[in-house]
Formats: structure tokens, sequence, C-alpha cells
């Protein structure tokens, strides 16, 4: 029986499993605010019921599990329309913390893109399926965002600094990364998961040894040949002395701080401050100050430019105010952790 609450999400019963289905494979299955309200309800609706037993979510198509929110919308509104803006994060990030303590396991089928919203989607349950076809990234300081939906919270738990290297940079991930970084618990070859689907949805046995029997080796990790220069560069506590370290560094290095150069520097600083912050906080904390933070770049300059040059004209050549690093004070980040005019996130 398929329970269906709008197109853009399908919501199915699988025999012991709730399956979800984001299903806008025409837009990389990017989340939009009735997609977060739909896929809340249905963790409401159906997390007791005692015939599931686990919550599957995966994406339709073959290109994407979810390749992030529906910023360029935002962007081409958001600062017109408080309502809008705020609504959206409101209730994306009231899913992200329904999914956190979901009462029931929760396995994401991240086979294709997943980045921004999506991450949102899968990193907070404890089963996270990569497949040769995964592309994971949470590029927003290129966007003149943070690495929200709870990933200030996720990335500062990945080891050693990786978590800091990709919120500042955007690295993009392939399958063998997410598996040594721990973002993606198993690996599992896209041509299996068929099988892997059908028992899910009909065997009694737990998820985890199910899941166990499928994993297979995602191959050599690039990223462990650079793994001791992430944590010795990505260590400090001010992008600045960040940036500093890459530079007196190695041509890897000097690649890294040239890509940091082309980042908004209030997101830069935002999002390292957000990761400092979220390093011993609460899901519910964590997401409490990412929503202060973009209730506040909502009066900024960076995003509405952002998505401007990534999204909407496309000519990459984003103008960021300040440009420069020094040039975003104490202050300024100072005014993005403060308790907006209408009131923090709450749960419940």
């Amino acid at each position: 029986m398929t329970d269906e609450l709008l197109p853009e999400l399908l919501v199915e019963h699988r025999g012991h499993s709730l399956w979800l289905t984001l299903n806008r494979p025409q837009a990389l299955n990017a989340l939009n605010r009735p997609m977060a309200l739909a896929v809340h309800r249905a963790l409401f609706q159906f997390g007791t019921d005692p015939d599931i037993s686990r919550i599957v979510i995966e994406g339709a198509g073959t290109r994407a599990f979810c390749a992030g929110g529906d910023v360029a919308l935002l962007g081409r509104q958001g600062r017109q329309d408080r309502a809008l803006w705020e609504g959206f994060f409101h209730d994306e990030y009231r899913m992200n913390q329904a999914i956190a303590r979901a009462p029931l396991p929760w396995v994401a089928l991240i086979d294709g893109i997943t980045m921004g919203g999506g991450v949102g989607l899968s990193i907070h349950g404890p089963f996270r399926i990569a497949t040769e076809n995964t592309m994971f990234a949470m590029p927003e300081t290129g966007i003149g965002l943070i690495p929200d939906v709870g990933g200030t919270h996720a990335l500062a738990r990945l080891p050693g600094q990786i978590g800091t290297w990709l919120a500042l940079t955007g690295a993009r991930l392939k399958a063998a990364d997410c598996r040594y970084a721990g973002i993606a618990t198993h690996y599992v070859p896209s041509a299996h998961l068929p099988t892997l689907c059908d028992l899910l949805a009909t065997s009694h046995e737990d998820v985890g040894a199910i899941l166990a029997s499928f994993d297979e080796d995602a191959g050599e990790a690039p990223m462990a040949a650079y793994r001791d220069a992430i944590d010795f560069h990505f260590g400090h506590d001010r992008v600045e002395d960040i940036v500093a370290s890459l530079e007196s560094g190695d041509d890897w290095a000097r690649e890294q701080a040239a890509i940091i150069a082309r980042m908004s520097p209030t997101s830069l600083k935002l999002t390292l401050a957000g990761l400092r912050a979220n390093a011993a906080a609460s899901i519910e904390d964590a997401l409490i100050l990412e929503y202060r933070m973009v209730c506040e770049i909502r009066h900024g300059h960076d995003f509405f430019e952002g998505t401007r040059a990534q999204l909407i004209d496309k000519d990459r050549n984003p103008k960021w105010s300040p440009a420069r690093l020094e040039d975003v004070i104490d202050d300024d980040v100072a005014r993005h952790l403060e308790v907006p005019e209408t009131g923090d996130l709450t749960f419940g």
C-alpha cells in the first residue's frame, strides 16, 4: 500500500519498513519546504507504528540522493519575504532534529549527489549507505551560507579536522573518502541495492546485520594521503591562521588556500565559529545556533550575491562584501549569534 503525502515525497509501507522517496529527480531531489514538512510528518505519524521496524530514505532517479535545499528560491525571494526565509529553515531544522531523535533506525541510501540539505537528511541517522555514485559535499561557503542542517554538529564530530576542511573548502568526496571519514557507514555497489532494499523491507533480521552482509571495500581513500596535512593546517581557531598555514605549505596546501580565497569571507568566519561552538553541543543547541546565523544572514549581502552568481545568473563570479577576511570583524560574527527578533528555534 502506498500513502502519497505529496508527489515530491512518496511514503510507502514496504513490509517492515517505512520507505521515503525524495521524488524530484528533475531537480536532483532538492529539498523544499513541503518535502521537509512531509518527512517530519511521516516520522511523527509512523515512528511508533508497531508494524514498522526501520525507516529507509532514498532519492528518485539515477543522479542524486538529494543535491541540497531549494536555496535558489530563497536567493530570488528571501530578502523580501521574511516568512518564506524563516519558515524554510525553521521547518527544515526541526525535521533534522526529528531524524536525529528518530525512535527507529534511519537508513539513508546516499546513491548519487548528496549535498547540503541531503546531508541533513542522512548524516544524523545511524546508517548511511554509499555507492560508487556517491558524491558528498557541503559547499555553502561558496554561496554565502554556512554548512547548516546540523552540519556544524556533524562535521565537527568527524575525525581530526576533516570536518573543518570540508566545511571551509566545500571539498567533494567519493565513496572511499566518505567511508574513511565516517560519513558513510557502509559501501554497497549500486547493482546490489535492489536486493538490499528487498531485504530491508522483508527481513526480520537486525538492520545492522543486513547491512553488514552487503558491505564491501570501497577502495583506497585519496584523503588518507592528506590526512596529516588536514589536521595540521585546519586545527587553528581563526580562518586567517588556517589560511596562513596553508599558504606556507606544499602544493596541496596552497591549492586549499586558493579554494578558500574564492569563498565568502563572512561565511568562512561564521562556519568556523559554528564548528568550534558545536563540537560538544547537542543537535538541538547546534540547530538553534545555526538558525540564529541564517536569520541574520538574510540581512546581509553575500548569500544573495552567492546564489546569484552560482545558481541564478551562473557567472561564477560573486562579489563578496566584505571582500577580505580581515575586514570581517568580531562584531560581525557576534551579530549572527544573537537571538533573532522572532525568537529562537524550538522543538516539540
